[in-house]
């Protein structure tokens, strides 16, 4: 059963974390202890302050991935700082204070468990629910700095000690992570719903990414010892997936304003509408927003028969494949239809600003109009695609420097994002109210058969099971071990099975809260994303000639930023604050950041 977390509860939480902060620095007498860690409701109440990190939706969650090769910030002509080489050592970084702000109100709570009143049952729920926050923390410091101090206890001014110690190592800190959510598995309720805690499924879903992650970056980065790991994420995946079956519908899965009755949703962030909102469909919908797919984002997505694009020899060097937008996205994968927007055209009635519109009459411009609304049924997502107060655009590529006077929802590369436009939110302005996926039962098969193939157990069983069964929402042949077209784009580093688990992690991914740079970062690929970020094939003169294309020409893909240098290895790590080491001159910084 997947677990709900429930926002019209949490929508308290700003109070609850004023709260959970005045507790750090109200006196620890024995009033104290008695009134707050009492009860089991007592304890599910101030666990609703952990929830906080959970939040797909967030607009510094979702842009992670302009560090990547699939997406592209196309208000910037700079790039990104860490693909240039801007990173500097900062005094202070939220990056390392949050999650130990996290840490130390879980270790309060930890500490009140064995004093309370609760039975021995309910000591083990709410340890191991400690537990499982502590180690999203954790896990969030050793994927961006490796090392880092381990605290187990509620640390005062008084214990020099553990304020002056030196880092831990990798080592420990991911053995003791996987320590705990060891523990957690074993010993939280299977089902936490009665009190609106996680449960046993949600930890085991946190399990399979953290150990996969670690296993990667232990094999990738030669520090050894990855196969434990490897195993934690098929053990930890299997549970999850003997309970758990895949929704149909991709679209529903990120633009539904109830995922409590979607089938492979493991744990959910509920947003209500004008109570608890986010503003990432507005994004899609306003001038502000700047997310666009990458060429090479695009060409991932395969033919509905399971070939690469890069296996068509019409669809190379700008054949007319690449240079028809009708053509490049038919017969594709039907998730790229509601991830990248597709090519349409249509005449507005009225003007600019309007929000009434009619066919062309040709019908190439009009054949995605049918078929995205024949997929989605009209409710989430329509073409043609209009602002968020309803205006109607009038085509697809829509580019920015080439707007026919709308400048909205616009794009530079030609593939503008879709994941996360809903109609549901026309007329609604910042205060979107789709539900967000945190854990959902597509990452674990993916997790799983990554994990599989690093252990030498990955089968033609354990191919249908997990990418074929992804595979079929996008109407995709299934993966057939025995008859595999090789990929002549593969990095021939990698195998060719290798390579389509990883290429249906992408797609699956795609946009999504910065899965694509954490993949790149532990497989030690971050080459993928030192290289020149390209857009669609055009031909200038089609645009007016206001758009750049690669190494200038009449015509080629449409590029406005500059190519990376090559990634530094050093960059794999994230600088340490130098506040921290001015206050623990034990803590050592990562190295070659000066």
């Amino acid at each position: 059963m997947k677990n709900i977390y429930n926002l019209i509860l949490v929508s308290i939480v700003l109070f609850l974390h004023g709260c959970a902060d005045d507790l750090d620095r109200l006196p620890l007498d024995e009033l104290v202890e008695e009134t707050t860690f009492t009860t089991n409701a007592n304890f599910a109440t101030y666990s609703w302050g952990f929830y906080n990190v959970l939040n797909t939706f967030d607009i510094g969650y979702v842009n992670r991935d302009f560090n990547s090769d699939v997406l592209v910030r196309s208000n910037n002509n700079n790039g990104e700082n860490w693909l240039h080489q801007r990173i500097t050592v900062p005094t202070n970084s939220g990056d390392w204070t949050n999650p130990y702000v996290q840490i130390r109100r879980v270790n309060i709570m930890l500490a009140r468990i064995e004093t309370s009143a609760l039975s021995a049952q309910e000591q083990l729920h709410w340890r191991s629910v400690g537990l499982f926050f502590r180690s999203i923390a954790y896990f969030d410091l050793l994927r961006k700095y490796g090392g880092v101090p381990w605290i187990e206890g509620v640390v005062t001014d008084t214990d020099v000690d553990i304020l002056n110690a030196p880092r831990d190592s990798r080592d420990v800190v991911a053995a003791n992570i996987l320590r705990d959510l060891t523990y957690a598995v074993a010993n939280i309720r299977e089902d936490g719903s009665s009190d609106n805690s996680v449960d046993t499924d949600v930890v085991n879903a946190f399990l399979s990414r953290f150990s996969l992650f670690e296993g990667a970056w232990r094999k990738y980065h030669g520090l050894g010892g990855e196969d434990a790991y490897y195993r934690a994420s098929v053990n930890a995946s299997e549970a999850v997936m003997a309970g758990n079956s895949l929704h149909g519908n991709y679209e529903e899965l990120f633009n539904s304003p109830d995922l409590s009755n979607k089938n492979g949703v493991i744990l959910y962030r509920q947003h209500v509408e004008n109570v608890f909102t986010h503003i990432v469909t507005s994004r899609h919908r306003n001038s502000a927003g700047n997310w666009d797919l990458t060429k090479k984002a695009a060409d991932m997505y395969l033919y509905k028969d399971g070939t690469p694009v890069g296996a068509n020899p019409d669809f190379v060097g700008g054949a007319m494949l690449e240079r028809d937008p009708y053509t490049e996205f038919r017969d594709r994968d039907e998730r790229m239809l509601v991830t990248v927007l597709p090519p349409f055209k249509v005449n507005r009635v009225g003007g600019n600003n309007v929000r009434v519109w009619e066919h062309t009459g040709n019908s190439a411009d009009r054949e995605y109009i049918d078929l995205v609304n024949s997929l989605v049924g009209g409710t989430t997502k329509k073409l043609p695609t209009s602002n968020w107060t309803g205006f109607i655009v009038a085509q697809s590529p829509h580019f920015r420097n080439f707007n026919n006077g709308q400048g909205y929802n616009v794009t530079r590369t030609g593939y503008k994002s879709f994941k996360y436009f809903d109609e549901l939110n026309t007329g609604i302005q910042n205060r979107d109210y789709a539900d967000a996926p945190i854990f959902r039962l597509a990452e674990v098969l993916l997790n799983y058969a990554e994990a599989k193939f690093e252990l030498g157990e990955f089968s033609q069983t354990i191919a249908t099971q997990t990418i074929s069964a992804l595979r079929a929402r996008g109407s995709v042949a299934a993966l057939n071990l025995s008859n595999i077209t090789i990929d002549p784009r593969r990095d021939a580093e990698i195998d060719p099975i290798l390579w389509e688990i990883r290429r249906e992690r992408a797609i699956e991914f795609m946009f999504e809260g910065g899965f694509r740079w954490d993949d790149l970062r532990r497989w030690k690929k971050m080459d993928y994303a030192a290289e020149k970020k390209l857009g669609r094939y055009i031909v200038r003169s089609d645009y007016g000639n206001k758009l750049p294309v690669d190494g200038g020409g009449t015509e080629g893909y449409v590029s406005f930023w500059p190519t990376p240098p090559a990634y530094l290895e050093y960059y794999y790590l994230y600088p340490i604050p130098s506040n921290q080491i001015v206050l623990n001159p034990q803590i050592v910084q990562n190295p070659n950041w000066e």
